[in-house]
């Protein structure tokens, strides 16, 4: 076996390795599950809503959430909210960071997905699509099912009138 041959022989073994390696140690959306996923129902003819769930990582490293995509809005973002003097806004994120052996939990109020420019109205009971892609380029695709929610605002008011109601 000449030199060359030889050489050459052991660097298509190396870029074997190399192209297998990822494959074999697993991608992000084999280790991250989206847990209680759903998105917020909206009145008819309201163009934007949130979707929200638990992203559970069981791997030894931490991820990123990247991005999310849905075909039922015009444009889907990672968002959070802030807290600028006194009233709070939305944000885009570039990222959602899921700790090893972590979660991160998106919900109303905080971090969450933006679906924005709804293409249809959505109602309670059905299900919407979204494909999270993480750090490595891998994805996950979750059906997040629609449901009404209340703010918490509103929830305090009702415990507190039906406190009220009690005193009487």
């Amino acid at each position: 076996m000449t030199v060359k041959f030889r050489s050459i022989r052991i660097a298509a073994c190396v870029l074997t390795t190399l192209i297998a390696a990822p494959v074999l140690a697993g991608s992000a959306a084999e280790s991250i599950s989206a847990n209680e996923p759903f998105v917020r129902m909206t009145p008819p003819g309201t163009t934007n809503t949130g979707a929200f769930m638990v992203l559970k990582n069981a791997d030894s490293k931490d991820h990123k959430l990247v991005k999310a995509e849905s075909t039922v809005a015009k444009a889907t973002e990672l968002h959070t909210h802030t807290n600028e003097g006194g009233v709070m806004k939305m944000r885009p994120v570039k990222d959602i960071e899921i700790k090893s052996k972590g979660e991160a939990v998106l919900k109303p109020g905080s971090l969450h997905v933006m679906l924005i420019g709804l293409k249809q109205d959505i109602k309670e009971g059905d299900n919407v699509a979204i494909t999270l892609t993480f750090e490595d380029g891998s994805s996950k695709k979750v059906e997040a099912p629609v449901r009404k929610i209340q703010t918490e605002m509103k929830m305090k008011m009702e415990m507190k009138h039906d406190h009220e109601g009690m005193k009487h």
